[in-house]
C-alpha cells in the first residue's frame, strides 16, 4: 500500500508521545517531520492563519499534515440535523477524528468549509472513545449510527492511525449501535482480521466510472472500490454505497444504469446495509474555488445550479426528482429488496421520489425515528 504523499509533517507537542506520532515517524523520512508548539505566536501567519483559503493554499493543505489534539467535542449529530425544517434527516451522528482529505474530488464541500492550512489527524482518540462510551452506556439499546467520514475520509489515512481497529473493537461492546466507515479509497486490509458483531458498516461513495475518472481525482477507481467491498463482505462486514453526488451529464441515464447493474451483479440486497442517493450541491462561495482549481472542463464547475435549501446551490428540483426516480426505479427493477434512501433532501423531493416520507416507509422507519439528544461534553471539561 502506497503512503500518502506529504511535503511536510508537523507534530504538535501535545501529540509527541502518541501512538500515531510514533507510527508516522516510523513511516516517513525524518527530514520532513517537524516538532512544533501550536500556540507559538510566530505561526499565526502560516500554520495558524485563519480565513478563507486561496486555491493554492487549499492545495498545499492537502500536502501538509499536522498531528495534534482536538480541543472540541468529537461526537455530534450530522450537520443535516441542524436543517430539519428544510431537510429530512436520517439521525446520523459523526465522530470527527481529523480534517481535510488527501484525495481531490472537484465537488468536495471541504473547499468552502475548511479554513485550516493543514490536513489534521487528531491523536487524542481516547477522548473520542470516552464520549462514545458515555452516550452508549446511557443508551445501549438505541440504534445510534456513528460515521467517521464527515470532514475526513474514514480510511484513506487509516494505515497511519489504525483507528479503524480501535473503533471496531470498541463498538463490538454495543451491538445495537452501528459504526460506519465512509471512503473513496480501497484501504481495508488493516482491519479485515478483526471479528465484528455485525455492527460495522464499510461504505463507499461511488459513482459510475465516467464520473470517477473525470471528477474524483486521486481516489480508488470503480473496480478497486467494488473489490474492496467484496473483501469486506467476505470477512463478515456489512457494506453500503452512497451514490452521492449524482452528477447530471448528457449520458447520465446510461452511466447510472451501468452503476446500478454492476452493484446488483456483484452484491445481493442482503449484503448491503443501505444505498443512499444525493445530487450535486455546494455552497455558493465554493464555485469560485472549484473553477480556479479545476477549470471549466469539469461537469461540476459548469453545472447550472440554483439557490436552494440549506444555503446550497442545487440542480432544479425537477432534475433532482427525475434523477432520483430513475435510479430508484432502476434498482428496484433489478431487485425490489434494495434498501434506498435520499441524503439531505426536502420532504417534497421524498414525496416525488417515493410517494411517501421516510417514516411512512417500513424499511426506513428505524433510520429516521428520533433518538436521544447528544449532550454537550464540553460543558464538563
Amino acid at each position: 500500500m502506497m503512503l500518502p504523499v506529504f511535503n511536510r509533517i508537523y507534530i504538535d507537542k501535545t501529540s509527541e508521545n502518541s501512538e500515531v506520532a510514533a507510527r508516522v515517524r516510523s513511516l516517513y523520512p525524518s527530514e520532513i517531520i517537524v516538532s512544533i508548539d501550536e500556540t507559538d505566536p510566530s505561526l499565526a501567519d502560516t500554520l495558524n492563519k485563519k480565513g478563507m483559503m486561496t486555491a493554492d493554499e487549499f492545495n498545499d493543505s492537502k500536502k501538509t499534515l499536522l498531528l495534534t489534539t482536538f480541543k472540541g467535542q468529537f461526537f455530534k449529530r450530522c450537520p443535516g440535523a441542524t436543517q430539519k425544517k428544510a431537510l429530512t434527516c436520517c439521525n446520523y451522528h459523526v465522530l470527527n477524528l481529523g480534517s481535510q482529505c488527501n484525495m481531490n474530488c472537484s465537488y468536495c464541500y471541504l473547499q468552502s468549509y475548511l479554513n485550516s492550512r493543514t490536513s489534521k489527524i487528531f491523536t487524542n482518540i481516547d477522548q473520542a472513545l470516552s464520549e462514545l462510551k458515555e452516550m452508549a452506556d446511557l443508551h445501549p439499546d438505541q440504534p445510534f449510527r456513528v460515521g467517521t467520514g464527515e470532514v475526513i475520509d474514514s480510511l484513506s489515512l487509516d494505515h497511519l492511525t489504525l483507528y479503524s481497529r480501535k473503533l471496531i473493537e470498541f463498538m463490538n461492546q454495543y451491538p445495537k449501535w452501528t459504526l460506519e466507515f465512509k471512503t473513496k479509497s480501497n484501504h481495508v486490509d488493516q482491519f479485515l482480521d478483526l471479528a465484528s458483531v455485525g455492527n460495522t458498516v464499510v461504505s463507499w461513495s461511488i459513482n459510475p466510472p465516467y464520473i470517477i475518472n473525470r471528477e474524483e481525482h486521486g481516489t480508488a477507481r470503480f473496480d478497486e472500490r467494488i473489490e474492496a467491498a467484496k473483501k469486506c463482505r467476505a470477512k463478515g462486514f456489512k457494506v453500503a454505497f452512497h451514490i452521492d453526488p449524482m452528477i447530471w451529464h448528457p449520458e447520465w441515464k446510461e452511466n447510472y444504469s451501468f452503476l446500478a447493474e454492476e452493484l446488483n451483479r456483484e452484491f445481493k440486497p442482503s449484503d448491503v446495509h443501505i444505498i443512499s442517493l444525493g445530487t450535486l450541491r455546494f455552497q455558493p462561495e465554493q464555485r469560485h474555488m472549484m473553477r480556479e482549481r479545476f477549470g471549466l472542463d469539469s461537469l461540476v464547475t459548469r453545472a447550472e445550479m440554483f439557490a436552494s435549501e440549506g444555503n446550497k446551490l442545487r440542480y432544479d428540483a425537477t432534475i433532482r426528482s427525475e434523477m432520483f426516480q430513475f435510479m430508484i426505479k432502476k434498482m428496484k427493477s433489478l431487485d425490489p429488496a434494495w434498501n434506498i434512501f435520499l441524503c439531505m433532501e426536502t420532504p417534497e423531493t421524498w414525496i416525488q421520489a417515493f410517494d411517501k416520507v421516510p417514516m411512512q416507509l417500513p424499511e426506513l422507519r428505524s433510520l429516521f425515528k428520533p433518538l436521544p439528544v447528544v449532550r454537550d461534553f464540553q460543558s464538563t471539561t
